[in-house]
């Protein structure tokens, strides 16, 4: 499949907030003083005069939720801005809202069925499949046209992710505290915390239940045994390594 090319309207659509833009706030307030006007102009001059075409290839928007791995209890949104490295491989940065104060939460990596079906076995129980995100309507691609957004839900729904979140501002965390952890997708109605959907939904101006029904005609593949791991109580996170005493 071709990479996703929006349309004019589409684009003329991205900065406008009932297109999705800046209608989530961050849910913390990190500690620290104002920026000085010092800050302000070296960011105003970086601006101007800096290039940053990484970033401009970060074009497409997505937004969905994430669990941690081991913890179906510990959800989340999450507001991914994405680019393809190539056909096959797609990477995002994740947020915790889409404004100027939004806190970088993570990075997630997305792979094609074809390339996930050639990584080693323990290699795939770290990642998620997208095919229920997809055909649930928990996954959005908030301002962009419903034929635009079904060409790109349908290749999203063959591909697999690979989520580490640094920044738990779920847990209320002013700052980027803890040891990064391994997120996942759900798999199944009944998993995702309805308040928390229903609260997405009306922000976005949205219905899920809506977006799945028009979805049911997107070929769904068949999801490789090895992804989804935590379903086969398969559970893996890091754990901060304890200080040394002292001598």
């Amino acid at each position: 499949m071709k990479r996703l090319e929006l349309s004019a309207a589409a684009l003329a659509c991205a900065g406008l907030v009932g297109c999705g833009g800046e209608n989530t706030a961050s849910n913390v307030t990190s500690p620290g003083g104002d920026e000085s006007a010092k800050t302000k102009v070296l960011e105003s001059g970086a601006n101007v005069m800096q290039d940053r075409t990484p970033l401009a290839a970060l074009n497409a928007y997505l937004d969905g939720f994430h669990f941690y791995n081991g913890n179906m209890q510990g959800q989340m949104e999450a507001h991914h801005y994405c680019g393809h490295l190539n056909e096959d491989v797609i990477q995002c940065v994740i947020f915790d809202g889409n404004d100027e104060d939004a806190k970088l939460m993570g990075v997630e990596y997305i792979v094609t069925e074809a390339l996930f079906a050639g990584l080693p076995v323990e290699e795939k129980h770290l990642w998620h499949s997208h095919v229920h995100e997809v055909r649930s309507g928990s996954l959005i691609a908030p301002g962009i046209p419903e034929p635009a957004e079904r060409e790109l839900m349908t290749k999203i729904a063959g591909t697999y992710g690979k989520t580490w979140h640094t920044w738990h501002t779920d847990q209320k965390h002013d700052l980027p505290l803890g040891s990064p952890m391994l997120m996942m997708g759900f798999t199944a109605d009944g998993q995702l915390d309805e308040r928390l959907l229903a609260e997405r939904d009306k922000r976005f101006d949205v219905s899920s239940a809506e977006l799945s029904k028009k979805r049911a005609d997107i070929p769904y593949p068949q999801v490789d045994a090895q992804a989804d791991a935590w379903a086969k109580g398969i559970v893996m996170q890091l754990q901060m390594a304890e200080t040394p005493a002292t001598k």
